[in-house]
């Protein structure tokens, strides 16, 4: 697996592929600068070795180009970031490109305007990504959170470098992490899948089934399971159409040696809300009227020794609504016995939107082995689909 740390960038322009897909206020200011200092490492490495970078990227889902998905927007934050005057041109491609690029010397940073003001980018497009792939001389992946789309950006621009292409450390590490668990982990290896759906979950569930040891269901899957094993969920959430393939997961994992833990007592309430009135119940017996929300206390202690006795761990998804506080507990509690595992020397893997928003809401980021930067590029890694992004430079 070729990296940055096999080239040698001095007087060559590394044009690297970055996620910059960063939130911005309504003043267009950047709320959150965590995309743009995870590429750092691969940026310093190339400009300390005396080469240039042209950074690539994209901004929202515009139409078109609209001036409130321009990454001007975030040039004076990437600067701050970065520690080095970051150059803006206004477009990705033709004459405005091209001199910007020309014209950039040692040591020194440009940002291209967002790719998808043009539909080739996301239509994979090869004239398009070779006008792009003209503006440098080594060409770096460092964007884990589009390596599943076969853009062309992220994908077909990889031809037009057939012996200066590589990952950059960002990209190099998701990769490492996710193989840590998914081919070489330490046992025992326990899977937390969270979320509401079985449905989003099914292929990962499937694929990861013969690496794991352990696999706990908590968060709306939960309802589907118990409501597949004859147990009465009240108005909780649930995929009535899944029921029979909650039991065929259950089958499979028997049959693997797999042990699923599912919750045995939830938090329930009156009403989707943060003032409802609530009630620890059975899980098996949630009344009328009312609904799961959260994990309750003694599937929490059974969580706990499970999580303390893993060598390898996989958070995928929340335990619970924990965007409200007081349904917010289990997903806490679930974060410090992961970090508490960690500690004592498990190896923990945390992705997934969700599960990475809680463990950055409750600062428990720092105590995770790695927290993953790419949602659904994970999510297909998972499933065991190999990603377009990262077969571009493999091949």
């Amino acid at each position: 697996m070729k990296t940055v740390a096999d080239f040698n960038f001095n007087n060559k322009k590394a044009l690297i592929r970055v996620d910059f897909n960063v939130p911005l206020d309504e003043k267009f200011n950047v709320t959150d600068v965590n995309r743009i200092e995870a590429a750092k490492p691969t940026i310093d490495k190339i400009l300390s070795e005396g080469g240039s970078v042209i950074l690539m990227s994209h901004l929202g889902r515009p139409k078109g180009k609209q001036d409130q998905y321009s990454l001007k927007h975030i040039v004076e934050t990437t600067s701050k970031v970065l520690g080095v005057e970051v150059h803006f041109a206004s477009d990705c491609i033709g004459d405005v490109a091209q001199k910007a690029a020309a014209s950039l010397q040692k040591g020194q940073v440009l940002l291209l305007e967002n790719l998808r003001f043009y539909a080739e980018e996301e239509a994979g497009d090869v004239s398009f990504a070779k006008e792009l792939a003209s503006l440098g001389d080594i060409y770096v992946n460092d964007a884990f959170g589009t390596a599943h789309r076969a853009h062309a950006s992220t994908t077909i621009i990889a031809q037009f470098f057939p012996n200066d292409k590589c990952f950059g450390l960002l990209l190099a590490k998701e990769i490492e992490s996710l193989n840590k668990v998914l081919t070489h982990s330490v046992k025992p290896v326990t899977a937390v899948l969270g979320g509401s759906k079985v449905s989003s979950k099914i292929t990962v569930i499937e694929n990861i089934l013969d690496k794991v040891d352990h696999m706990i269901i908590g968060g709306g899957m939960t309802f589907t399971f118990i409501k597949a094993l004859g147990g009465h969920i009240g108005n909780s959430i649930c995929e009535d159409d899944k029921l029979d393939l909650a039991i065929e997961i259950l089958h499979q994992a028997k049959q693997k040696n797999v042990h699923i833990h599912i919750p045995v007592d939830v938090v329930a309430a009156n009403a989707f809300s943060n003032d409802a009135t609530t009630q620890i119940v059975d899980v098996r017996e949630i009344p009328d009227g009312w609904q799961g929300l959260d994990a309750g206390p003694q599937s929490l202690e059974n969580f706990k020794k499970i999580i303390l006795e893993s060598k390898t761990i996989l958070w995928n998804g929340p335990l619970g609504v924990f965007e409200m506080e007081n349904f917010a507990k289990g997903t806490i509690q679930l974060g410090e016995y992961i970090a508490e595992s960690t500690k004592n020397g498990a190896f923990s893997l945390v992705g997934g939107g969700d599960s990475v928003a809680a463990v950055k809401q409750f600062q428990l980021e720092d105590k995770m082995s790695y927290v993953s930067t790419g949602g659904g590029a994970m999510l297909e890694m998972l499933e065991g689909r190999i990603l377009p992004g990262i077969q571009a430079i493999l091949d």
